[in-house]
């Protein structure tokens, strides 16, 4: 059973924990972490996008973050997005790699699998820079289907009109610009 840390407005704990699946049942405020991973090839940049398993919970099968994951009670935003990193991808970083690009939080309600699900989450988003062959991933078969490098701006006109089956936040996506300039030279 995981257990989620709930958080107030600024994504602080409170104190109180809840199961994950009730979070997501009852619409609770709880935080995750967000990273994108880019890489500069041949004077462009690209990012790294995942395609998720058939069998998660939410936006099975769509194209993703390069790795997220909900912060596990006890644990802090960066803790949590290192060790998702090589859970999911195969990845070992350290958090002084990991690039802010700033917080948001976002309400959503759809349903998956028949089910409601409301998610309610502040999320950190960061730039993880790493030069990799999408054969050198080692990819978490029950959570990714599979990874691939998309041009940025192609990932923005992806997203923007609704090109591919996706959970991508434009609003994110946008937020790496700021920052990216000065993490890929």
């Amino acid at each position: 059973m995981e257990m989620l840390d709930i958080v107030d407005e600024s994504g602080q704990p409170t104190g109180t924990t809840v199961e994950r699946k009730k979070a997501h049942e009852l619409g609770i405020l709880h935080r995750t972490s967000h990273v994108w991973i880019l890489r500069k090839e041949k004077d462009r940049i690209e990012v790294l996008l995942q395609k998720r398993s058939f069998i998660k919970d939410s936006f099975p099968g769509c194209l993703d973050i390069s790795s997220a994951g909900h912060i596990p009670a006890g644990s802090d935003y960066k803790e949590s997005a290192i060790r998702e990193l090589q859970e999911e991808l195969g990845i070992v970083a350290k958090q002084d790699e990991l690039i802010l690009c700033g917080q948001r939080r976002f309400w959503l309600e759809k349903n998956f699998h028949g089910k409601d699900f409301f998610d309610n989450q502040i999320s950190n988003i960061y730039i993880l820079n790493r030069n990799m062959e999408v054969d050198e991933f080692i990819i978490q078969k029950e959570e990714i289907d599979l990874v691939r490098w998309v041009e940025y701006e192609k990932c923005i006109d992806l997203v923007k009109n609704n090109k591919e089956l996706n959970c991508i936040w434009l609003e994110e996506l946008e937020m790496l610009k700021e920052k990216m300039d000065t993490v890929l030279v």
